[in-house]
């Protein structure tokens, strides 16, 4: 599975040299950049890591203007996968439960990160394509993770994390909800600032929304990693015809 540009390929890591290098970008985004941490993670290698990543499968976008250098990553786990780790990485976070009870095929989404020179650009139209072709391939029904902001302070966060309650909170079918339950309607409708809710959301998480995503119900402060999080839910059977051209056009267009 291989899609290439003029400058980009994006693939399936390969060997453990290719996840290093994904794990080395995450340490930049995750631990350098935003301050997060873990008990795996290699500060002397410069190296983010956990006990899930042998399971995942890491999608990984290079530049073939840099050499054996990775400026993209998205890893994914499949319900087989999650069986042979033992759980899906979330579950510590959020009751899966409502997922699994569908029985439909599930992928999980995470770490998703790109170097900062490659922000904004086509890069991560690319990994998204990539992810399309994976999905497809393996016949998967639904998307989930958790996303995050970065910064524990919820009451900061109170316009963007009661907007998405009110506006996008899942289905009860697909509600999963956070077992570290921090609530997320922290305004009443009608004190949210619409504006400033939408610019104080994350890029990925407003792209999933674009997508037909959905959240959970409540969020998840994660102190190791600094953020507060969310669980993003795409229902693919539930996407319109102009959110699946979005999702499965052509990366070279």
């Amino acid at each position: 599975m291989v899609a290439t540009s003029p400058e980009f390929t994006v693939r399936l890591a390969r060997s453990a040299a290719d996840l290093r290098a994904a794990q080395r970008l995450r340490y930049e985004v995750f631990v350098a950049e935003l301050g997060g941490g873990g008990a795996m993670v290699d500060h002397d290698a410069r190296l983010e890591q956990d006990r899930f990543d042998p399971f995942f499968d890491h999608l990984i976008l290079c530049d073939a203007a840099r050499p054996g250098e990775v400026i993209g990553v998205y890893r994914v786990l499949r319900s087989d996968q999650a069986a042979a780790a033992g759980q899906f990485y979330s579950e510590d976070e959020y009751d899966l439960a409502p997922l699994q009870n569908t029985g439909r095929t599930l992928l999980e989404l995470g770490r998703s990160c790109l170097h900062p020179d490659y922000r904004g650009g086509s890069a991560m139209v690319h990994l998204w394509q990539a992810l399309a072709r994976y999905v497809d391939e393996h016949g998967i029904e639904i998307l989930f993770g958790v996303a995050s902001f970065h910064g524990t302070d919820v009451e900061a966060l109170a316009h963007p994390l009661s907007y998405l309650h009110a506006r996008h909170l899942a289905p009860d079918e697909l509600r999963v909800r956070a077992r570290a339950y921090q609530p997320m309607d922290l305004l009443p409708p009608d004190e949210i600032d619409r504006k400033r809710a939408v610019i104080e959301t994350p890029a990925l998480i407003k792209a999933y929304l674009r997508l037909g995503g959905c959240v959970g119900d409540g969020a998840f402060v994660d102190h190791a990693f600094h953020t507060t999080d969310v669980c993003l839910v795409m229902d693919t059977a539930r996407m319109n015809d102009r959110q699946k051209g979005l999702y499965q056009r052509d990366a070279a267009k």
